[in-house]
Formats: structure tokens, C-alpha cells, sequence
């Protein structure tokens, strides 16, 4: 009776002490570390070399977009050959493209060079956080868990996002306009050789037999290209704070202030993620995904009138309150939307597409900023959440999970006495939702 209980019950507790955990927890916490320095790093490095907030956001916009990209392809090759497979040969060309591209942003070196280099710089950033969530769906199966390790990761990828920028800035602002992505490569190239070591961790690989089906791909997932969309609206946010903050900050003489401002932001986010995951919900994922969604566009909404510092940064908090839930609902429902074989790369689909979302709100608020005022560049945040909540509320019939792909996830007939569990937790989903 107690065993029941404490598994009815999930917690961050139960989920630590998982065996071996922390084999995988602490290299990858090391190697996700720069995915929240290298945009805004490369924002500072490239305003400071060019004076234009548009052309720093350009840059930044490419190196998401090749990230974007290529991301998915990187999961589909882990899933087949192995993460280390993967990793060793990324690390390694990631940090010569962020060395080649700091070179060439002092030197004053044409755009199109820029954007030459920004592209491998992108397309060879290590999807870590991905990797992570692979191996503890592989560590825990079909446990009830599974959402409190989305939590966990959620969490922890968005203390990257308060310690990310917050170094970043100060590296930028008071050693030299080009530390931050210095530090970026070092923590990349270490963090991620490191991280590659840990053999036994990494999930199974999936090589395709004779008499197999043919591999599944995670796009072919209608509810996977439904959260693609949502997960593009988050990245909205992220690269319209990112670029819209350091042009307010650097407008009214404050530029110090830029990496506290986004740390609260990001705070609030990693705060709603630590809340979520404590939680016992009694109401479906589909639900929470559209609630948390609707509330995260209406957040947005006063960004772009907010001109006071501490006005700006308690708004800030409310829409990072507001991310962590979509975000955590979002990587849940991955588990029961995709079969296994195919799972890194669907969190490789949501990563690299809250990159793209990432890369295009750069590009737009700073074009915004330039043009208008910084203040407008908030706009971005806000049609990206408002369009995505769209799509959302028009497919939201697509993220119920059909039961053979609730099988194939749960690993085929091995796991067939699973199966009535599932279905009536799938009822209780549809009559939630």
C-alpha cells in the first residue's frame, strides 16, 4: 500500500534518486549552459562591432535558423548511431565556428561573412537538453515520472536561461564585447565531451532490421507539427525579450541592467516550471497546454507600452510565469505522441523550433527597434504567442495520442499488460481536455 502510494505521488525526490541520474544530470547541466549565452552573446558582440541592432539580430537569427534546421537531423542521428556519435564530432566544430566568427566580427568583416560562419556555428550547437530528456524516457518508460522529469528539465533549462544571460551580459559589458561567446565555446566544447562520455545512460540505439517496419519519423506526428507551431511562439518571446530588453536598456543609458531584466524573466519561468512539477494535476495535458497558452499571449500583451524599468520587469516575471507550463505540457505530451524510436529527434523538433521562433523575433524586434523605437520590438512576443494560440485552439484535436502510438512508445508487445492503463488514462485525457 505505501509502494502505491508513493508512486501515485511522484516528486522531484522520487525522481533524483532514480538510478543513475545523476551520471547524465550533472554533465548535462555543465553542456546546456551556453544554449542561453550564444544569441545574446552574439547580439552584443555584433551591435558593439556594427552599431546596428538589426544586423546583430540578423546574425543571431541565422545561427538559430541553421540551428532550427539541422537540429532535427542531429536527433534523427542519435536515435540511429548513438549521442556520442553525435556529440563528439558537433563540440568540436561548433567551437571552431564561434572562434572563426569572433574574428571576423572584429575584424569589422562583411555581413555576408557574418552569415557564412553564423550558419556551421548553428547547425553544430549540441542539442543537450534533447539528449537529456531522451535518456530519461529511456530511464523511466511509461512511469508516472515522465512529467515530473519534463519539469525537472524544463526547470533546469530555464536556470540556464537566468545564469545564460546574466553571465553572458556581464562577460559582454564589463571584460570585452567578444567573452561571452569566448566562455560559450569553452563551456560547449567541455560540458560536451564530458557529457558524451557518459556511455551507459544514453538510450538504446534503434537500428532498423530486415523484417522491421520502416522507421517512423517524429514529423509524420500530426501532434508533433501542431506543438512545433506552439513551441515557435515561445521562441517569439525569447528572441523579442532578448533583442527588445538590450535595445531599451541601451536606449535610456542602462545597459547593466539588460541580463537582471531577462534573469527575471527567466525566473519566473524557471519558477512556474519548479511549481509544475510539484503538482498532482487533475486536468488532461491538452488542457493545460491551451490554458497555459491563452494566458501566455494575454501576458504579452502590455510589453510594448511599458516604459518604467520595474514596470517592464514585473511584466517580465508574469510572461515567464506564463512559459514554463506550455512549455513542460508540451514536452509531456512528446511521450505519447511518438514511439520511442523517435523520440530525441521530436524533442529536437520542439527545441530546434523554439530556436527558429528565436531567430525570426530577433530579426523582426530588431528591425522594430531600429525603425521605431525599441519599445515596438515587444510587438514580436505578442503576434508570435497570439498566431501560435491560433493553430493551437484550430488543431487541438491532434494531441490526443492514438493507442498504436502509445504501443509503439511503450516499446511494442513487451510491454502489453501497460496497455488498459493507458487506455483509461487516455479516456480521463479526452474527458478532461
Amino acid at each position: 500500500m505505501a509502494t502505491a502510494v508513493k508512486e501515485s505521488r511522484p516528486g522531484y525526490g522520487q525522481l533524483l534518486r532514480t538510478p543513475g541520474a545523476w551520471t547524465f544530470l550533472l554533465p548535462g547541466f555543465l553542456a546546456r549552459q551556453p544554449f542561453a549565452m550564444l544569441t545574446i552573446s552574439i547580439v552584443l558582440l555584433v551591435e558593439s562591432t556594427t552599431g546596428s541592432y538589426g544586423t546583430a539580430g540578423a546574425v543571431s537569427a541565422a545561427t538559430g535558423i541553421s540551428m532550427a534546421l539541422f537540429a532535427p537531423q542531429c536527433g534523427k542521428l542519435a536515435d540511429r548511431f548513438g549521442q556520442r556519435a553525435v556529440l563528439l564530432p558537433g563540440v568540436l566544430v561548433h567551437a571552431v565556428g564561434v572562434s572563426v566568427l569572433i574574428a571576423l566580427a572584429l575584424a569589422h568583416a562583411p555581413l555576408w561573412a557574418l552569415f557564412a560562419v553564423a550558419v556551421p556555428t548553428g547547425a553544430s550547437t549540441p542539442q543537450v537538453g534533447p539528449m537529456v530528456r531522451a535518456r530519461w524516457a529511456a530511464r523511466l518508460g511509461g512511469s508516472p515520472l515522465m512529467p515530473t522529469a519534463a519539469a525537472f528539465e524544463s526547470v533546469t533549462d530555464e536556470f540556464t536561461f537566468v545564469v545564460g544571460p546574466v553571465l553572458a551580459t556581464a562577460l559582454c559589458t564589463g571584460v570585452h564585447p567578444a567573452a561571452g561567446l569566448v566562455a560559450e565555446a569553452a563551456l560547449t566544447l567541455a560540458g560536451g565531451l564530458l557529457f558524451a562520455t557518459q556511455k551507459r545512460s544514453q538510450p538504446p540505439v534503434h537500428r532498423a532490421g530486415a523484417g522491421d517496419k520502416p522507421r517512423v519519423s517524429a514529423l509524420s506526428v500530426p501532434g508533433v507539427r501542431v506543438l512545433i507551431a506552439a513551441f515557435l511562439g515561445i521562441g517569439a518571446v525569447f528572441g523579442g525579450m532578448q533583442v527588445s530588453l538590450t535595445a531599451l536598456t541601451q536606449d535610456i543609458g542602462q545597459p547593466g541592467i539588460n541580463g537582471v531584466l531577462y534573469g527575471i524573466f527567466a525566473g519566473g519561468n524557471m519558477l512556474a516550471g519548479i511549481a509544475c512539477g510539484a503538482i498532482a494535476w487533475k486536468i488532461g495535458p491538452r488542457r493545460r497546454l491551451l490554458t497555459a497558452y491563452g494566458l501566455l499571449a494575454l501576458a504579452t500583451t502590455p510589453l510594448w507600452a511599458v516604459t518604467s524599468v520595474p514596470l517592464l520587469g514585473a511584466v517580465g516575471l508574469l510572461v515567464g510565469l506564463c512559459i514554463a507550463p506550455a512549455l513542460i505540457t508540451g514536452y509531456t505530451l512528446v511521450d505519447s505522441l511518438v514511439p520511442a524510436t523517435a523520440r530525441t529527434e521530436a524533442f529536437t523538433w520542439l527545441t530546434g523550433s523554439v530556436a527558429l521562433g528565436q531567430a525570426a523575433a530577433s530579426t523582426f524586434a530588431g528591425q522594430l527597434a531600429d525603425r521605431f523605437g525599441p519599445s515596438t520590438g515587444f510587438l514580436v512576443p505578442l503576434a508570435g504567442t497570439a498566431l501560435a494560440f491560433v493553430v493551437l485552439m484550430t488543431l487541438r484535436a491532434r494531441l490526443v495520442p492514438h493507442s498504436s502510438t502509445v504501443i509503439a512508445s511503450q516499446g511494442g508487445g513487451a510491454e502489453a499488460p501497460a496497455t488498459g492503463l493507458e487506455s483509461r488514462e487516455r479516456e480521463q485525457q479526452l474527458a478532461s481536455s
